[in-house]
């Protein structure tokens, strides 16, 4: 059994690992690679395999950089089958569907062919099958087995037995902060022999959080009382439906003040649509959110939301009457809708900006959140008067010391840890943790290695 590492090595996204034997070639993840602009210029390159060779594709989650590669894989000649589970394989085609006006947008201003059209996603959306928890999928030489990461809905960690000998490889996808309002904890396993492990926060500690939701109510009611604007930069995956869940019990508890909130991103609307038809399957929901949707409450429904899906219901926005919040995407500012709200409220000295996520240097979020005091948007110079928030407990990672929790079972089986996922100031420093609190053999692989296991 061989396996290579064709993305996320010695970098966090383009998620595509090759497992292999003789007689079966499987890919666990095949996502973009992405960098300043949307997409990584590597992307364009022809893959580093046969795409025609591959029986299957095991899909860990739906973020672009897990799953951004599947249509392109399919222009080259790929016809196995593409495996998730079926909220996954639900918020893939909506996140391909809007990634690929981003990548022919992207292909147009270099004056290159797009890397994939929409029928090559139509088409792939034919070969992929749903998969549940636990199901035991057989493959050729291999077993798989999907396991909840309690990272994103319906996200999961893989475990793939080599039936000859008996071999275990675990591939963690990407693990999920605990405890998180929607989503399960995740799940352990132990007997594994090899494990790929993502290292995103692999050497930082989140803020606990249980303390955000209080957070929260301390935000919206500073904002309310100024009677502006509240804008939440937000990604339209996971951050936007657990700002609402948690709005929700703030509104019906009579924590915060009356004020409208409008999610304004017609690709967040499409996906909470999804989050509200999985509402009462306890396969992905945790036991207080199942709780919650039996009893009749309703997801991401209270008095006074809007969710504006078009460009004129995005523009009646500014109409509406002080104070309000907008959540819209992009979440580092740097495209999107909340673009038009920043333009227009961010010189008002009664606008409050929260930002919940990373805002990677480069972008405009970043620029906003280390001070700036004029910003350009659709060339116009904009002042920045505002109010600024953040809430750190709002990624869905695990930090090290979940990511050593989730490890720590299968201490006494590995024989080698493989770090992936990760930027290496944050690799280096859990490899050595690895290496000194559970005496494992952590590897740190570069781009194209071949491991025999």
């Amino acid at each position: 059994m061989e396996l290579t590492f064709f993305g996320a090595s010695q970098e966090v996204t383009g998620s595509n690992f090759l497992l292999e034997t003789a007689n079966t070639k499987i890919l666990i993840d095949c996502g973009l690679l992405q960098g300043g602009r949307f997409v990584n210029p590597e992307n364009y390159q022809p893959f580093p395999f046969d795409a025609t060779a591959i029986d299957a594709v095991f899909i860990t989650h739906a973020h672009i950089d897990h799953t951004g590669k599947i249509p392109k894989l399919y222009k080259d000649g790929f016809r196995g089958t593409i495996h998730s589970t079926a909220p996954t394989k639900d918020f893939a085609e909506q996140l391909l569907i809007d990634s690929e006006h981003l990548l022919r947008r992207d292909a147009l201003e270099q004056h290159i062919d797009p890397i994939y059209s929409l029928d090559d996603i139509n088409h792939s959306m034919k070969l992929w099958k749903e998969v549940a928890y636990h199901e035991k999928i057989h493959l050729k030489d291999f077993e798989i087995e999907y396991f909840d990461a309690g990272h994103i809905l319906g996200s999961a960690f893989i475990v793939v037995t080599e039936k000859e000998t008996g071999k275990r490889i675990a591939f963690s996808g990407d693990l999920g902060n605990q405890p998180a309002p929607l989503v399960k904890d995740t799940e352990q396993v132990e007997d594994i022999d090899y494990l790929l492990v993502e290292t995103t926060y692999g050497d930082r500690v989140h803020d606990d959080p249980a303390s955000r939701k209080d957070r929260l109510e301390d935000v919206i009611e500073d904002a309310m009382q100024l009677k502006g604007a509240l804008l939440i930069p937000a990604f339209a995956m996971e951050r936007t439906q657990e700002l609402l869940y948690e709005m929700d019990t703030l509104v019906e508890n009579g924590r915060v003040p009356e004020a409208p909130v409008y999610v304004d991103s017609p690709l967040a609307i499409k996906l909470t649509a999804i989050y509200k038809k999985y509402s009462q399957d306890s396969n992905y929901f945790d036991e207080e959110a199942i709780k919650e949707a039996t009893a009749g409450k309703e997801f991401f429904d209270f008095p006074r939301l809007h969710f504006t899906l078009t460009t004129e219901q995005s523009k009646a926005i500014n109409d509406a009457p002080m104070p309000k919040i907008i959540i819209a995407g992009s979440g580092m500012s740097n495209g999107g809708r909340i673009l038009h709200h920043e333009l227009r409220y961010l010189p008002d000295p009664n606008t409050t900006i929260l930002f919940i996520g990373y805002q990677a240097q480069g972008t405009m979020g970043r620029a906003i959140l280390d001070g700036a005091k004029v910003v350009r948007i659709m060339g116009e110079e904009i002042p920045v008067r505002c109010k600024m928030a953040t809430i750190s407990g709002y990624s869905a990672h695990a930090d090290q010391p979940l990511l050593l929790q989730w490890i720590s079972p299968m201490r006494r089986s590995l024989k080698k840890v493989f770090l992936v996922h990760g930027d290496m100031d944050q690799m280096e420093p859990f490899a050595q943790k690895l290496r000194d609190e559970f005496a494992l053999d952590a590897v740190i692989p570069a781009y194209g290695l071949k491991i025999t296991l």
